[in-house]
């Protein structure tokens, strides 16, 4: 049977795509495919602050991202790990390959070794977003990352807000985070049970400073697990997670910090009240005098 043309990178038709890799949207499996073009359209659009000389795309499915990723970038490199998936996109998209433009590594992206990408943009399988976008914020790239909506309000979320939460703090530790788009269900085939947004994230340094970023994420951590409880008892309670050996001691010096950006009160904040410049501060007491036995 002969083979069709190849069709121009960037005018494909998602439920072509889908049909022709012939596997339907399981739920079960995390696989709702992006099928509205104008989406699709829109993602790469989002990306003008972006190198786009090597894009990595993470769950690559039917082909229907990667197809526009294609006519925006120099060079794309697909992780999926669907081995059908990953063969038809080898097939759909011969020339690209071919001609060492696409590169689809068949694994699972929590695990496989990345390429030296310049960008990341993906519509991500939902049972692992959390675990790969800190996986990749810590890389210092940009990206363009669909979530579940409330999973992506999370991480953009400012202090005082009801989304705001370790989340938060620790993707904006790496990066500017903001919601771009919210993506309705109908997006999708099947729909998923949720609305999605994408996220774009530009990594810059933070306007703080730690001494041990290791330390700081998990004083963050276990902070925010006695949110309903003030810093005082959420500091003594947690010394099990933060890795305090003297939480009491970190408390008698916040009781008077010294330290302009703490102020008097900052032990009957609670969590969410809490932005990430006092949580730096606090975590620097906290290196200081709470572990090692002060």
């Amino acid at each position: 049977m002969e083979r069709s043309p190849p069709e121009e990178a960037g005018t494909r038709d998602p439920d072509a795509l889908i049909r022709r890799a012939g596997v339907r949207g399981d739920p079960n499996r995390d696989q709702h495919f992006l099928v509205d073009d104008r989406v699709v359209d829109r993602i790469p659009t989002y990306a003008d602050e972006m190198n786009l000389e090597h894009v990595l795309e993470i769950g690559g499915g039917p082909g229907v991202l990667t197809d526009r990723l294609l006519a925006a970038a120099d060079r794309v490199t697909v992780i999926e790990r669907d081995p059908t998936f990953a063969e038809f996109l080898r097939e759909e998209f011969r020339a690209e390959c071919d001609a060492g433009r696409l590169t689809v590594v068949e694994g699972d992206a929590l695990s496989v070794e990345l390429p030296d990408f310049s960008a990341c943009i993906a519509n991500l399988p939902y049972g692992i977003s959390s675990e790969i976008a800190f996986r990749l914020l810590p890389l210092g790239k940009p990206m363009l990352l669909m979530f579940q909506k409330e999973f992506a309000e999370r991480m953009a979320a400012e202090s005082g807000s009801d989304e705001y939460g370790r989340l938060s703090v620790t993707a904006q530790h790496y990066a500017d985070v903001r919601v771009v788009e919210t993506v309705p269900r109908e997006a999708f085939a099947p729909q998923p049970e949720v609305e999605s947004a994408i996220v774009r994230t530009i990594p810059r340094e933070p306007e703080y400073e730690v001494d041990d970023e290791a330390f700081f994420l998990d004083f963050v951590k276990a902070v925010f697990t006695q949110r309903r409880k003030t810093i005082r008892n959420g500091i003594r309670n947690t010394a099990h997670i933060s890795g305090l050996d003297d939480p009491d001691a970190v408390v008698d010096a916040l009781e008077s910090p010294d330290d302009d950006v703490l102020d008097e009160d900052i032990l009957r904040k609670r969590a969410g009240k809490v932005s990430p410049v006092e949580f730096a501060a606090m975590a620097r007491v906290a290196d200081e005098l709470g572990r090692g036995g002060g």
